[in-house]
């Protein structure tokens, strides 16, 4: 497995302006597109998971971080992408879960969690420590150096199980790991907002003077070898409809103050629905580990709407999968991981459930109802065809595609392109030749 984390940031020290997309979802169409669009180019991803989609009790999805890794190598032989092309990552791997425990639980959760997840072959690790725990001050910040602490206790671990797996394989490449956390929880804000702080220089520079410390107290002073990235907040955010475009001018002193430390980049949370150029000045600006989530569904949703209404008027009412019905009816039978987010009057929850750019309904399209419908309309769309005067109107990204002969005029490649558009932003941000490639080729 090429270590393609130190990889890119060997490129940076050398004056190559690149970055990394962070995928972050467990959606198997979304993960067959991300692949298949790889696939073209020979490349290597990074998929993440995060704690409350994976851990040791399931999460939400209800795999194991061992899980996981089945999951996406199955996806990946299913399309034909190396497996040994592929790096996973842990997201927010702390006691983001058990923040209802005291810390002696919840850090000793915590500890397995990551220990299973560099034991299932995890290669980035973020650790994530900052929230609050039962029995920690409810009147006051977490310091600094809770924070760092507790993040060393998870790093031990780390380096514990790794040292496990050099036991069956000398030549195990060892995790690097992200620390900070000054983002929202995962998945986005869930109120909405006038305005976004960035992240001040001296919080940045304090965070990694602390956990230099705590490294140094616990023995282990060549830590930072490891460590290859912040979170931090520089600007960018999205709610139901708004997204706050990176500005570099107000992110200029953050940036500026990264300048002072060799072989550390910053890690940006929540950058879904950027602008191609936006997320190119944020690579530029060290910004170069990108995450996005909710985009990825989003896209994949769109795609799905987009066939289900050609569906509309190609099928007889009878025999229709109507997915949009069926989404709304599996929602609303299960408002838990739509309620808290969603606000307003009746018709606008409604509207969020279906066009929220925080998508909440990518926890439903596991579900059984979902999957039978997207089966269902994939089948008679391609049973009875799609005009192509019909998909320049619904559809005319994948129109154009599909005349050049890139794409499948098929009902499942149509949507998993529409994950691609967003993946193509991704790429162009942060692969200095990206756009020298024909990305239309065949």
């Amino acid at each position: 497995m090429k270590d393609i984390m130190r990889t890119m940031i060997a490129k940076r020290k050398a004056g190559i302006t690149c970055g990394v997309p962070s995928y972050c979802t467990a959606n198997r169409l979304a993960i067959e597109a991300i692949l298949e669009q790889a696939k073209r180019f020979d490349d290597y991803i990074l998929i993440e998971a995060t704690a409350n989609q994976v851990n040791q009790f399931g999460g939400y999805t209800g795999m194991k971080p061992a899980d996981f890794t089945q999951f996406v190598y199955e996806i990946a032989d299913s399309v034909g992408f190396p497996r040994e092309q592929i790096v996973l990552g842990g997201d927010h791997l702390g006691p983001l879960t058990w923040v209802t425990l005291p810390e002696e639980e919840a850090m000793a959760n915590s500890i397995e969690l990551v220990k299973q997840f560099v034991l299932a072959g995890f290669k980035k690790i973020h650790l994530d420590t900052s929230m609050k725990l039962s029995g920690d001050p409810a009147d006051e910040m977490l310091s600094d150096e809770v924070i760092a602490e507790r993040g060393v206790t998870l790093y031990q671990a780390c380096e514990e199980a790794y040292q496990e797996l050099l036991k069956t394989n000398p030549k195990e490449v060892r995790p690097v790991f992200v620390i900070g956390s000054e983002v929202p929880i995962p998945g986005g804000a869930q109120e909405e907002e006038d305005s976004i702080s960035v992240t001040k220089p001296e919080a940045f520079e304090k965070t990694v003077q602390v956990y230099q410390e705590t490294f140094v107290r616990h023995g282990i002073p060549d830590a930072f070898e490891n460590i290859i990235g912040v979170v931090v907040q520089p600007g960018v955010e999205f709610g139901d409809a708004d997204v706050f475009q990176y500005d570099r001018a107000n992110a200029r002193e953050l940036c500026g103050a990264l300048k002072k430390y060799d072989g550390i980049v910053f890690e940006g949370h929540s950058t879904d629905y950027q602008t191609p150029e936006s997320l190119k000045q944020m690579v530029e600006d060290g910004i170069a580990i990108l995450k996005v989530g909710p985009a990825l569904t989003y896209g994949l949703r769109e795609g799905l709407f987009a066939l289900s209404l050609m569906e509309k008027e190609l099928i007889v009412e009878e025999k229709r999968a109507n997915f949009i019905d069926v989404m709304e009816n599996v929602m609303l039978a299960a408002p838990g991981n739509w309620q808290k987010h969603y606000h307003g009057t009746d018709e606008e929850k409604e509207l969020a459930r279906k066009y929220s750019f925080s998508d909440r309904c990518r926890y439903y399209m596991n579900h059984e109802e979902m999957e039978k419908a997207i089966r269902k309309l994939f089948r008679n769309l391609n049973e009875t065809g799609i005009p192509m005067n019909m998909l320049h109107q619904y559809m005319p990204r994948q129109y154009s595609k599909i005349l050049a002969g890139s794409l499948k005029p098929e009902a499942s490649a149509l949507a998993k392109d529409c994950v691609v558009t967003f993946v193509e932003d991704y790429n162009y941000a942060t692969k200095h030749n990206y756009m020298i490639s024909n990305i239309f080729a065949k």
